[in-house]
């Protein structure tokens, strides 16, 4: 990218039309480029990371990029697979960093979750599940920490809702949300993933395309279309909850407010 015209996050909220500006321009970059503006201008900037192939790639590439790259958010469900848990502790130690990690609220493991919520809650409120187990926690340590940007490993062939992804997106809270491999395929990850060696969940070559929590994630079988394939099974669902609008989660919810919904973009 020329240096010259570069836009920037002068103050939030921004408006419209800085928002615009700012995905024009990145909209001609490869995701390493993208990268680089995120850790130049954006405010508070985290990754948020379940450890999936394009969270990893943008990993390995901050790593090459700032000697202090962004902290890795995981949000412990309780219910991950070892693997993936496995896998944490193999970034930690490649990437010599540590992992900062929240889980739901007044649970440490899933019996814990369980006799506070409820038995198999995802069978029988899976939007409640969502929010006890991603959105909360994850509001919650924004909050903590202070976050106001994070990076996430959306791209838009991953279709549902992503097939519209911009390089920067402002969320109903008001948190920026950068998306440097937007327009990245399956294959363009995977090429990067394997040239640069980088650590993989193992239950990848064991039939999985996409893993989430043990219990609503399968192999995928012959002839099964997406790359989330295997993701809530028998659900008409494509996302977790994270990447929806907080507020109208909570109000299917029922849930009250703690502060009003704040103005995102200006006009």
């Amino acid at each position: 990218m020329a240096a010259t015209n570069v836009p920037s996050v002068p103050r939030l909220p921004l408006s419209q039309s800085q928002l615009d500006d700012i995905n024009r321009y990145l909209s001609k970059s490869e995701p390493q480029q993208i990268l680089q503006w995120g850790l130049e201008h954006l405010p508070s900037l985290y990754q948020s990371t379940a450890f999936g192939l394009t969270g990893l790639a943008a990993t390995d590439m901050l790593s090459k990029l700032s000697d202090n790259p962004p902290r890795l958010i995981f949000i412990d469900t309780l219910h991950h697979f070892d693997e993936t848990l496995e896998l944490k502790n193999d970034v930690e130690r490649r990437y010599n960093t540590s992992v900062i990690v929240v889980k739901p609220d007044g649970a440490e493991n899933a019996d814990e979750f369980a006799k506070k919520y409820g038995d198999r809650l995802w069978e029988t409120n899976d939007l409640f599940y969502d929010y006890l187990v991603k959105v909360e926690p994850a509001q919650r340590i924004y909050k903590q920490l202070g976050v106001k940007s994070i990076i996430t490993g959306r791209r838009a062939s991953q279709g549902g809702s992503r097939s519209t992804l911009q390089p920067l997106e402002v969320d109903a809270t008001g948190l920026l949300k950068l998306n440097p491999f937007y327009s990245w395929s399956f294959t363009q990850v995977k090429a990067y993933i394997d040239e640069k060696n980088v650590p993989v969940n193992k239950l990848l070559s064991q039939g999985y395309r996409s893993i989430g929590d043990w219990h609503s994630t399968v192999k995928s079988g012959d002839g099964d279309a997406g790359e989330r394939a295997g993701r809530w099974n028998g659900k008409n669902k494509t996302e977790c909850g994270l990447h929806v609008d907080y507020y109208e989660l909570k109000g299917k919810l029922g849930l009250k407010e703690e502060e009003p919904r704040r103005q995102i973009v200006s006009a």
